[in-house]
């Protein structure tokens, strides 16, 4: 979806709201995704400008955070959590039975579109370990067969 003159003047809005205009680029990179589902070139273009930076160094807080993606996503973004506990109580496993469920890896997306698969380091919810995202709600308590159910039903509608 291409960013709109609407888009521009939302980012103006936020910029609007910080003492230099420089500290409104996460936020505004958070816009941005939020209007495309990534993160374009085109999406980096525009805070550059708006924000009089190099695209250097909007592409590199972009690749930084890993909350930002470089390219589209499925209609399912699936985040496994393989810190520590989550590990321990099956998050590995998960991981590794969804890649081979789905045959893609991590940052990847099934090939109909409907599923992106990201190994996320901690989803901030340990006491429900092992916890997996699914478009950003939790699923806490999960083992490799609830999750590959869960995301047959996804992308069966």
């Amino acid at each position: 979806m291409p960013l709109t003159e609407e888009t521009r003047a939302a980012a103006r809005e936020i910029m609007a709201r910080y003492p230099r205009p420089r500290s409104a680029l996460l936020p505004i990179l958070h816009l941005v995704q939020s209007e495309e589902g990534y993160v374009s070139s085109e999406g980096i273009t525009l805070c550059a400008e708006e924000l009089g930076l190099t695209m250097a160094e909007v592409g590199a807080v972009a690749t930084f955070y890993t909350m930002y993606r470089r390219k589209p996503a499925g209609t399912y973004h699936v985040g496994v959590c393989t810190n520590t506990l989550c590990a321990v109580l099956g998050g590995d496993a998960i991981l590794e039975s969804l890649k081979d469920h789905l045959g893609i890896g991590h940052n990847e997306t099934t090939a109909d579109g409907s599923v992106s698969l990201e190994h996320i380091e901690c989803n901030a919810a340990c006491d429900y370990a092992p916890v997996v995202m699914v478009n950003w709600e939790f699923y806490d308590n999960q083992d490799p067969a609830s999750l590959r159910s869960l995301l047959d039903a996804c992308q069966a509608g």
